[in-house]
């Protein structure tokens, strides 16, 4: 390992992109975080009220989540570490967060049930499948995610933009438009409001 890789650490070339093996000599690191949020899940999905579930939340991702936010339980993150979620959210029942790429929800996002958010992916090459790639998610803005859609590493949803239910989106989705299918296309552009 060269002397400019020890320096930076394995989290910040997790979020770069860099492929992360196995082998590397941080890899503990990561597991640590991991197992943290696996004991901090099972709190969270045992709450009974959204005031607690949002507490749990917000000590698995290390920032307080504001109080105009709502999260239903049962809610799914691997890591929780990368999760930044603006004011005014709304994340449905059943949702899974692979969060190790980053994942920015932005002000007054509505995220239906069992929708999947995937920052994390892995080589084609048989022999190094084991590998971590990851690229981050950003959803923009009074955006909403339509239940059981799948958004895969890399992506952007635009401000004010819908994905259908059902979706799986592996392409930015432009400001103002509504996208559905397998993979997703644009459908129609939204009207700007008047109000």
């Amino acid at each position: 390992m060269t002397k400019a890789i020890e320096q930076i650490g394995v989290f910040e070339r997790l979020r770069s992109g860099e492929p992360i093996r196995l082998s590397d000599p941080e890899y503990y690191k990561i597991n640590e975080v991991v197992g943290r949020t696996i004991k901090l899940s099972q709190l969270l999905n045992t709450a009974t009220d959204v005031n607690s579930i949002r507490d749990c939340l917000s000590e698995i991702i290390g920032v307080r989540i504001d109080d105009s936010t709502t999260i239903f339980a049962p809610f799914y993150t691997n890591f929780g570490k990368f999760i930044s979620i603006g004011k005014n959210v709304f994340i449905n029942h059943a949702c899974s967060f692979l969060d190790m790429g980053g994942i920015t929800i932005e002000d007054d996002v509505l995220i239906g049930p069992k929708v999947n958010l995937i920052t994390e992916n892995h080589p084609l090459d048989p022999g190094d499948r084991k590998a971590l790639l990851t690229k981050p998610i950003i959803i923009k803005r009074n955006a909403w995610i339509g239940a059981g859609a799948t958004i895969l590493p890399g992506v952007t949803i635009g401000e004010n933009s819908v994905v259908a239910a059902g979706a799986v989106v592996s392409r930015d989705v432009p400001p103002n438009i509504v996208v559905g299918g397998v993979p997703a296309k644009i459908i129609r552009s939204i009207p700007h409001s008047k109000s």
